[in-house]
């Protein structure tokens, strides 16, 4: 009996899943993995830092599911064959502890990525999966023909490779053309845009805060009804953090359609309402009226981000509270409450690129992920037009897909 070769295209996260999983499941099958790069799992080993946000803690499906700006029907069937829970479960089993921090993000306990590129490279070796590098993928042939391999795989080199089955974890793009060699086998392509970005602000009275975060803000982009409450961090050219970061994903092709101009409003004290702040600052008229606004920040705010909204208000450095008048006040109540900046521009979050878009989800069989268009192809990770926010939930789709994948691309139609 003729030994089936899988050829996984894409050496990460769930390019590296699916050749696990597939040699787990189907021993007798020779199971090789094609990655374009000098080395693998490129992405895990940025990710977090460098520490690996491989999953986020697990939940109930219904909320975690809710992570997913994309694909949140197409997913929901699939973690539940395998979730976050599954995941720690996996990695543990193999030797890799996760811990979980005070925002649901997990990394394992040694704080590395190398760890889990590791764990990974050495279950593929165990497994004697066949891995190679620099080997990029130009396009691929298909037949029907009995006794003979399904495809034909051309690589850059001008070689090619023979394959039973196809499994295609090669990532995103950031242009639709990157898709061309998929796309000429009759799948449709959702247009891609980037999904994690963060804001530039040109000539922001903030941008000399670098490096200022705020734990609890509520940020809203005006014309649209995406809001987030959360972290917000200033940077050298705007706005970022886990409050940024999520709008971004929820809003990507809105924000793509508006060229990445728009104004966005953060009140910086989601607690409290406009009239709330206003009426203590006043009432510090009272309680302090001796002390200089300037130099002690209310509301638990860092100072320097205070004294940037008393200077915007335009309060003198030795302004008493007995001496602000209600004008002034009522200034300061509304850039704490409805501060607003106009964005011009976006940056990719480090290197974590993470884009929607991708191979549309109605050309695939959810229950397999085979290709609906030609037999024998399967798809798994961010090639699919599936995404989720920052924290874990775009590690927890490459590994899910993969797992699924990896389990039915050995079965005989």
């Amino acid at each position: 009996m003729r030994t089936m070769q899988i050829v996984i295209i894409g050496g990460g996260a769930s390019g590296f899943m699916a050749a696990i999983t597939a040699a787990e499941t189907y021993p007798d099958a020779r199971v090789v993995i094609l990655e374009k790069n000098k080395t693998v799992l490129n992405k895990v080993r940025v990710s977090g830092g460098g520490r690996c946000n491989v999953t986020h803690q697990p939940s109930d499906l219904r909320f975690f599911i809710k992570n997913y700006p994309r694909g949140e029907k197409f997913l929901r069937k699939l973690l539940s064959r395998f979730d976050a829970q599954d995941t720690v479960n996996w990695f543990e089993n193999r030797g890799v502890k996760l811990k979980t921090e005070a925002d649901g993000r997990m990394f394992p306990v040694t704080d590395s990525s190398q760890t889990i590129i590791e764990c990974l490279l050495r279950t593929a070796k165990v497994l004697n999966i066949d891995i190679k590098t620099s080997t990029g993928v130009k396009s691929f042939a298909w037949t029907d023909m009995e006794n003979v391999p399904k495809f034909s795989i051309q690589m850059d080199s001008e070689e090619s490779i023979t394959a039973d089955k196809i499994l295609i974890a090669s990532g995103g793009h950031p242009k639709s053309s990157g898709f061309n060699w998929i796309s000429e086998h009759d799948h449709t392509i959702v247009e891609p845009y980037p999904s994690l970005f963060t804001f530039n602000v040109p000539n922001g009275y903030l941008l000399p805060l670098s490096g200022v975060a705020v734990q609890d803000a509520y940020v809203k982009i005006i014309g649209t009804k995406h809001e987030w409450r959360g972290p917000v961090l200033l940077t050298h050219w705007g706005f970022s953090g886990p409050a940024i970061l999520k709008l971004s994903a929820w809003g990507a092709r809105n924000l793509a359609a508006l060229n990445y101009h728009f104004t966005f409003k953060i009140n910086w004290l989601p607690e409290m309402n406009e009239q709330q702040v206003r009426e203590f600052l006043i009432a510090e008229k009272t309680n302090t009226p001796k002390q200089q606004i300037t130099s002690h920040a209310r509301f638990g705010l860092p100072i320097r981000l205070w004294k940037a909204f008393t200077e915007k208000a335009e309060i003198a450095e030795n302004l008493r509270w007995s001496d602000a008048t209600n004008k002034v006040l009522n200034r300061m109540a509304e850039l704490l409450t409805n501060s607003q900046f106009d964005v011009k521009g976006k940056s990719t979050y480090k290197e974590e690129f993470v884009t929607c878009g991708g191979i549309a989800l109605t050309d695939i069989n959810q229950e397999t992920l085979e290709s609906r268009k030609v037999p024998g192809l399967f798809f798994a990770g961010e090639v699919l037009d599936v995404d989720g926010i920052t924290g874990g939930f775009n590690f927890q789709n490459a590994w899910t897909t993969g797992f699924v994948a990896g389990k039915e691309i050995g079965r005989f139609s």
